[in-house]
């Protein structure tokens, strides 16, 4: 397996945390887990957290004097830290609760390296913030090429909706224009960012504020631009604190498609 490029150290570190985190999954899958109420119908398995606290591990012994803002966790080490690490241990706990398999591990360094794994395929999507690619059990890592091939688009339907009423994600796939061009599909995971870099997908939509510093999508959106995808807010913005949500589209055609089909203003 080559490995010749995974590092800058920190990619091998977000690597060895998804793994981590993905073994985790894995093994508990399957079993009876109670819920932990966060509110707003939202809610952790006690496989977030010991998956958390697996990635937090890795983490810690490869990088002690950094920070980690973990979904489960909250901030650990000061949040001003120039280095500072995000840790979604399982995404799409409602799809994994139910025993479907769609899930992601995501860790990725603010502005640097990422790694999202598929625990139940085996795939690894990781950047060291240059190049991105895809590690498999046996093979050697492949470079991720996004293309629109497939005309899959995946939107995201989860609440909340800042920008409505103007724009709702469920409101694309009534437009005629969007159903004429593309495939909607609701995957209800961030691996779906992962699946826009690697050409599985031909674009990703979510509502929302700044993703930039999120734990959910940050790895996602490093994998996407590190690929070459077209990457901006719902209003065409660059993501930042200024933006609001995500459109990662697999090239600018695609991206300009989508944005035609948004709200003036939104």
């Amino acid at each position: 397996m080559t490995n010749s490029y995974a590092g800058s150290d920190d990619a091998a570190v977000a690597i060895a945390g998804v793994r981590a985190g993905a073994d985790v999954i894995r093994r508990m899958y399957g079993q009876r887990l109670d819920r932990i109420d966060k509110g707003a119908g939202d809610f952790a398995t006690a496989a977030d957290v010991e998956a958390e606290k697996t990635i937090l591990g890795v983490i810690r012994a490869a990088r002690p004097d950094d920070a980690v803002l973990g979904e489960e966790g909250g901030q650990q080490g000061a949040a001003d830290t120039v280095r500072q690490w995000l840790v979604d241990p399982l995404c799409g706990t409602l799809n994994y609760a139910v025993g479907n398999m769609l899930v992601a591990v995501n860790v990725a360094l603010r502005g640097g390296a990422a790694a999202v794994a598929d625990p139940f395929s085996g795939e690894v999507f990781f950047t060291d913030g240059e190049a991105a690619r895809v590690r498999r059990d046996g093979a050697d890592d492949a470079l991720l090429m996004p293309t629109a091939a497939t005309r899959l688009v995946d939107v995201n339907l989860d609440p909340p909706f800042p920008a409505a009423p103007r724009f709702r994600a469920v409101d694309l796939l009534a437009r005629p224009e969007f159903v004429g061009r593309f495939r909607p599909r609701v995957v209800s995971t961030s691996l779906a960012l992962a699946w826009v870099a690697a050409g599985k997908r031909a674009a990703y939509v979510t509502d929302g504020g700044d993703l930039s510093g999120s734990v959910h999508f940050a790895a996602g959106i490093a994998l996407c631009r590190a690929a070459g995808c077209t990457v901006t807010g719902i209003d065409g913005a660059p993501i930042g604190e200024s933006g609001r949500g995500l459109v990662a589209a697999a090239d600018v055609e695609t991206h300009e498609l989508l944005m035609s089909m948004m709200p003036s203003g939104s």
